[in-house]
C-alpha cells in the first residue's frame, strides 16, 4: 500500500465527525462484527456479537518463521499477511456461520504496530468494506487491550490498565471507550522486546526445552528453576519519581554480565551458559519489579487525585506479557496492597488477536464512536499515543513509594 505524506498528515480520530449517520447505523442493527489484527506478526480474525460471544475465530501465528530469523523482520512478516489474510478472515467467518452481508461491521487495527503488517489489514479491510457495503472501525491496538477483559467481566469505567507488550509498556487510566488518561509509557524499548533480546542473546533457542518458545516464554520457563539473587540487576529509574518505563539500561547490564560469564567460561557468544536459568530468573524478577513499582505510583497518583472509585477499583493488566505468571504475582502484591482487584484476561486473549479487536469494534458500535462508511479513506499509523497525555502531571506530583516487600513466589 503506497503512502505519501499527505495522507500521513489526514490522520483520522476515533470521533463521531467520521461517524455514520444514525439511519446507516441503525441498519445494521443485529450487530456482529468482525475483527482482523495484523499490528505485528499475527494475522487474526474473529465474530462476535454485541454480547461478546466468540461465533468463530481464526488465528495463523508466524512464530515459528521469526525464531528461526532471530527476530521479526517487517518485509517477512508483511508477506505472511498478504499469504495467509484471506484464509484467516474466511476461516473465521466460517466458523462462525455468518455471512458477509450479516455483518454490521468490520474493525480493524490500524495503530499502532509495523508499518508494513498495519498496511496489509488495512488494504485488505477497505476493500472487503466496499466490496460488502459495511461500516469500517479502525482500532487503536493498546484501546482493545485495554477493553477485551470488559468482555469477560462486568467491569465498568474507570479503571486502572497497565499494558505489556513486545511493543508497547503503560500506564493508563480508562475512563470510556474512547478515554483514556495515559500516566506513562516506555522511554525506549517495551518489557516484552527487552525479554525476546535478553532470550536472544542467551541463544535460548538452542535449549532443548525453549526451540519452540518465543524469547519471553523461554524466558519465564527457565527462570523457574533459576536463583535470580545470583544476579542483583538494577531496577531502572530508582530516583525518577514518575510511571513511565525504561529497560534497555536493564538490558545493557544483562548483556555485559553475559559477557563476563562467557569469558569466565571459555565459550564463544551464541553457547547456552550454565547459568542461563540464573540470568532468566534475574532478568524477569527485574523486569516484574519495575513494572510493580510504576504501578503502584500510578495507583497512588490516581487515589490522590479521585480517578478511581472509592468502592472496589480495579487494575487490568494486559497485553502479551501479561501471560507471564511472574509478573501476574507481583502486580497481585502490589494490587493487594493498595485495595485494587487485579482482573487479568485469560493467556490467549492477552496476545494479540482478533478477538480483541472485533470486541473494539462491538464497544464502539453501541456508542456510535468511530464508525465510518465503507468509502472513507484511512490511514495506518505506526506510531500513535494512547489517549490524553498525562505524564507530565505525574512526574510532577513525586510521589515517593512506601516500602514493599517483593518476595514473589516461583
Amino acid at each position: 500500500m503506497t503512502m505519501f505524506p499527505s495522507c500521513m498528515r489526514r490522520l483520522f480520530e476515533f470521533r463521531p465527525t467520521y461517524c455514520c449517520s444514525t439511519s446507516f447505523v441503525k441498519a445494521f442493527c443485529s450487530r456482529l462484527v468482525l475483527g482482523i489484527e495484523t499490528s505485528c506478526d499475527d494475522t487474526g480474525a474473529a465474530v462476535l456479537d454485541e454480547k461478546g460471544a466468540i461465533l468463530g475465530e481464526y488465528l495463523h501465528s508466524q512464530k515459528e518463521v521469526h525464531l528461526r530469523t532471530g527476530g521479526i523482520i517487517p518485509s517477512v512478516a508483511q508477506c505472511l499477511h498478504r499469504e495467509n489474510i484471506n484464509h484467516v478472515v474466511q476461516e473465521a467467518l466460517q466458523r462462525s456461520g455468518v455471512e458477509p452481508s450479516q455483518l454490521s461491521a468490520v474493525a480493524t487495527t490500524v495503530k499502532p504496530g509495523l508499518g508494513l503488517s498495519l498496511g496489509v489489514g488495512l488494504e485488505f479491510s477497505q476493500r472487503f468494506v466496499r466490496q460488502h457495503n459495511k461500516p469500517f472501525i479502525p482500532i487503536h491496538h493498546m484501546e482493545a487491550h485495554a477493553l477485551t477483559v470488559r468482555m469477560l467481566h462486568p467491569i465498568a469505567f474507570p479503571f486502572l490498565v497497565l499494558l505489556v507488550s513486545g511493543g508497547h509498556s503503560l500506564l493508563a487510566v480508562a475512563r470510556g471507550v474512547d478515554d483514556f488518561l495515559l500516566l506513562g509509557h516506555t522511554l525506549d524499548e517495551a518489557a516484552g522486546d527487552t525479554l525476546d533480546k535478553v532470550a536472544r542473546r542467551l541463544s535460548l533457542t538452542k535449549h532443548p526445552q525453549c526451540s519452540t518458545l518465543s524469547g519471553g516464554q523461554a524466558i519465564e520457563l527457565l527462570a523457574k528453576d533459576g536463583d535470580r539473587k545470583k544476579f542483583p540487576f538494577r531496577t531502572p529509574m530508582g530516583q525518577t519519581l514518575d510511571c513511565c518505563f525504561s529497560f534497555s539500561g536493564l538490558r545493557n547490564q544483562v548483556t555485559m554480565t553475559i559477557m563476563k560469564k562467557e569469558a569466565e567460561e571459555g565459550v564463544e557468544k551464541g553457547t547456552l551458559l550454565s547459568c542461563a536459568n540464573d540470568i532468566a530468573a534475574a532478568t524477569q524478577h527485574t523486569v516484574a519489579t519495575h513494572l510493580a513499582k510504576r504501578t503502584h505510583r500510578a495507583i497512588l497518583f490516581c487515589k490522590a487525585n479521585g480517578l478511581l472509585p472509592l468502592n472496589s477499583p480495579t487494575l487490568v493488566l494486559s497485553g502479551g506479557v501479561a501471560s507471564n505468571q511472574y509478573i501476574r504475582k507481583a502486580l497481585t502484591i502490589i494490587s493487594d496492597t493498595t485495595g485494587l482487584q487485579l482482573l487479568c484476561p485469560p493467556a490467549k486473549f492477552c496476545t494479540d488477536n482478533g478477538v480483541m479487536i472485533a470486541w473494539n469494534g462491538v464497544e464502539r458500535l453501541r456508542e456510535g464512536k468511530g464508525i465510518l462508511p465503507p468509502n472513507v479513506d484511512v490511514c495506518y499509523e505506526p506510531k500513535a499515543a494512547l489517549g490524553v497525555d498525562m505524564t507530565a502531571e505525574v512526574k510532577a506530583a513525586a510521589i515517593r513509594l512506601p516500602s514493599v516487600r517483593m518476595k514473589i513466589p516461583s
